[in-house]
């Protein structure tokens, strides 16, 4: 499918992430990883899809001038929003707890820029998730921090994990969002650009 018509294109992972990587697997694309280190801020104003929207783009715009005619970056940036503020990936245990805890028995909002870039052109597109908490006890919180150290996560959470089994009771939207990537919709943009 996808994968015959990328045949004379090169496409770039540009993320560390082993759940991306994964999806671009199970998608069944070639593909290669290319990575940069770079600082992820963004201007304070900033709310909820700008803000992914900004350090997809940034993240992209490191490699300006470096790609090839046939080469296709993809970069991609997700965050939890809650309570009008963005939950990034937990610096210890009391930070992950914290976050935690103020989703139980709530909804938040996942969202995910991804940004397509070539040697002439830049599409930036976005997506977004609604995910409930059932009320979450202190107990099962710590159980979870302790055992999946989520620390590498934003929220502090992976919805694919025990955690998600146990206390997601309702998700709006693209599932593999949560984790990171809305798959289809990048299916779907690759199957358009070739």
């Amino acid at each position: 499918m996808l994968k015959e018509k990328l045949k004379k294109y090169t496409l770039i992972l540009a993320s560390g992430s082993p759940r991306r990587q994964q999806f671009f697997k199970d998608l069944d694309l070639d593909f290669e990883i290319r990575l940069k280190d770079i600082e992820e801020i963004y201007p304070p104003e900033l709310k909820a899809v700008e803000i992914t929207d900004f350090l997809a783009q940034l993240k992209a715009a490191a490699f300006e001038g470096e790609l090839k005619e046939n080469e296709i970056l993809v970069t991609s940036d997700t965050i939890v929003w809650h309570q009008d503020k963005a939950l990034g990936k937990p610096k210890n245990a009391t930070e992950a707890f914290d976050m935690i805890k103020s989703m139980s028995n709530t909804t938040h909002e996942v969202f995910t820029s991804v940004c397509f870039k070539t040697n002439t052109s830049s599409t930036l597109i976005n997506d977004v998730t609604k995910v409930t908490f059932k009320d979450l006890s202190d107990e099962a919180i710590l159980y979870y921090i302790e055992n999946y150290k989520p620390y590498d996560k934003a929220g502090a959470y992976g919805i694919q994990e025990w955690f998600g089994f146990m206390a997601v009771e309702k998700v709006e939207g693209s599932y593999t969002n949560v984790m990171g990537l809305p798959t289809a919709k990048v299916y779907e943009y690759l199957s358009t650009l070739v």
